[in-house]
């Protein structure tokens, strides 16, 4: 294997002020992409910016609702213009939705579908048609482990991420042939912000049923999103990798 670069590379990392995202965001800038930070808050879009050009690195923050079709196009207009290309989308901006069906409030669940799989649609779209025009591009979509397995009490957002997974595959078929390549994450329990606030009945629960007996860090989520990014992944469309410590094995 060749020393892993994205050098000459733009990148947009979408939801990237915390988390996945953020790590995301350090992992790409590192290997050497112009990266375009967005998500909803300019506070932590900012000191991400920081962090990467205090190591030496590029980077802009583009602040904007993904869940707007609006927003979406001039995300990816403002990264052409600034960086005059679009190699790699990561679709990780997310929102968890917790109901049972039978209590769902319905605007609630509109917003859970667009901000976690309608801003896809917008983005892989209005990227794709960058990447066309260049015949070469990466897009990696963070779905989420539970999208393979179901959960109760969360079906809006299950089904909103399983339909990343069907998104993923279907576009990985539509941007083949011109170079363009489209895969998926599912991280499993991921010590972020949105899994520290689960109770720790739930924690211990799943704790229990990860193989590796241990959440998962944002650096090992990024990390595959790094290899999926470059060209040592030349090879690889359509498929989902579960970061999960085992919890999905099949």
């Amino acid at each position: 294997m060749t020393n892993l670069t994205l050098a000459g590379k733009a990148a947009i990392v979408t939801g990237a002020g915390t988390g996945i995202g953020r790590a995301v965001a350090l992992a790409l800038a590192g290997a050497g992409a112009a990266v375009m930070l967005n998500g909803r808050r300019a506070e932590p879009l900012g000191a991400v910016r920081s962090e990467i050009e205090t190591s030496g690195g590029i980077a802009q923050v583009h602040q904007g609702d993904v869940s707007s079709q609006a927003e979406a196009q001039a995300l990816v207009d403002a990264a052409k213009s600034l960086f005059g290309r679009v190699d790699i989308l990561v679709n990780n901006a997310g929102k968890s939705y917790d109901a049972l069906i039978l209590r769902m409030k319905w605007d609630a669940l509109e917003d859970a579908l667009a901000v976690n799989l309608k801003s896809v649609f917008y983005l892989s779209s209005a990227a794709g048609k960058v990447m066309l025009g260049q015949k070469s591009g990466a897009i990696v979509n963070i779905s989420s482990v539970v999208a393979l397995t179901g959960n109760a009490g969360q079906s809006a957002y299950v089904a909103a991420k399983a339909g990343v997974l069907g998104l993923t595959k279907s576009l990985a078929q539509e941007f083949g042939s011109r170079g363009i390549r489209v895969n998926a994450i599912a991280p499993g329990f991921i010590q972020t912000e949105m899994t520290s606030i689960l109770p720790e009945a739930t924690r211990t629960s799943y704790m229990a049923r990860i193989p590796l007996g241990r959440f998962g860090t944002a650096d090992e989520v990024a990390s595959v999103a790094l290899f999926l990014s470059s060209d040592e992944a030349a090879y690889i469309t359509g498929q989902t990798f579960a970061v999960d410590g085992g919890l999905t094995m099949r």
